[in-house]
């Protein structure tokens, strides 16, 4: 499955593709990842669902125009409008890390509608933001400038950091390499530079508002994300329960995709 369509929206190019038959499933992806993490997720779906994939602007396969921001309140009206141009009016929506604070934007804010909301190990809940965080947007203009060895050892050691049982060279190469060369790395730091919490406290106290089935997943060993912003999340959300998953990490998807998609599926289908 593949990125094969292309929508424009206020000068960014935003990489997609669609795949099966069925209720539509959209999956949202976090940072610093990119759609392919939920793609064996969206491929084994694909008989009983619409699946639907894209890479928000700044990252993936989509453009990475230095001039424009790609901050959260940014990609949660562009998820919105997407949507609205996939003719979607409530999918079942799939999110991961900065996923989940971009799907909840679109429905808090800019009026998306989803049929169900399964966030897994999302950013959505303070205090969120790694010291590494805080010391790239301090400096994103000397992260930028490192001599590009040095920053993909730099990228590799923080995405491999986020998996508890370890990635393959397969898996490692798949995630850092969007972030190489000039226009990657430029974006890597700059994605980062324009994360800011307040985007989170916008819309925190308002969960309580949430109308619609929620599954909250975490990974039990999530060290990017403790699992207890996890429990804060579920029990903000009316009806939420946290469902832990033992053996994972913050990548949830590559360390444990079995147990991982057996409840993706049991809540789709059970909607």
């Amino acid at each position: 499955m593949g990125l094969t369509e292309t929508f424009e929206w206020h000068g960014r190019r935003v990489r997609w593709g669609r795949t099966g038959s069925g209720p539509a499933v959209v999956f949202c992806h976090g940072t610093p990842w990119q759609s392919r993490l939920w793609q064996p997720y969206a491929e084994a779906l694909a008989d009983e669902f619409t699946c639907y994939l894209w890479d928000m602007p700044g990252y993936g396969e989509s453009s990475m125009d230095p001039d424009h921001r790609v901050s959260l309140d940014v990609q949660g009206e562009l998820l919105a409008e997407l949507l609205r141009h996939w003719g979607l009016s409530a999918p079942h929506l799939v999110a991961h890390d900065y996923g989940g604070a971009v799907s909840l934007r679109a429905h808090l804010l800019h009026d998306a509608r989803y049929a169900s909301l399964a966030l897994v190990d999302v950013v959505a809940v303070a205090p969120w933001g790694s010291e590494f965080f805080q010391l790239v947007r301090e400096n994103a203009e000397v992260f930028a400038a490192l001599p590009p060895a040095v920053h993909e050892g730099a990228v590799r050691a923080y995405v491999d950091g986020a998996s508890h049982i370890g990635l393959t060279q397969d898996q490692s190469d798949m995630l850092v390499t969007p972030w190489l060369g000039e226009t990657g790395q430029a974006a890597f730091y700059r994605q980062i530079a324009q994360a800011d919490q307040a985007y989170t406290d916008e819309i925190e106290p308002r969960y309580a508002e949430l109308d619609l089935p929620v599954t909250v997943m975490w990974g039990a060993e999530d060290t990017w994300i403790p699992v207890d912003r996890g429990r804060t999340l579920a029990g903000t959300i009316p009806g939420a329960q946290l469902d832990v998953i033992e053996g994972a990490g913050h990548l949830v998807q590559l360390d444990q995709p079995v147990r991982l998609a057996t409840r993706l599926h049991r809540w789709l289908t059970s909607r």
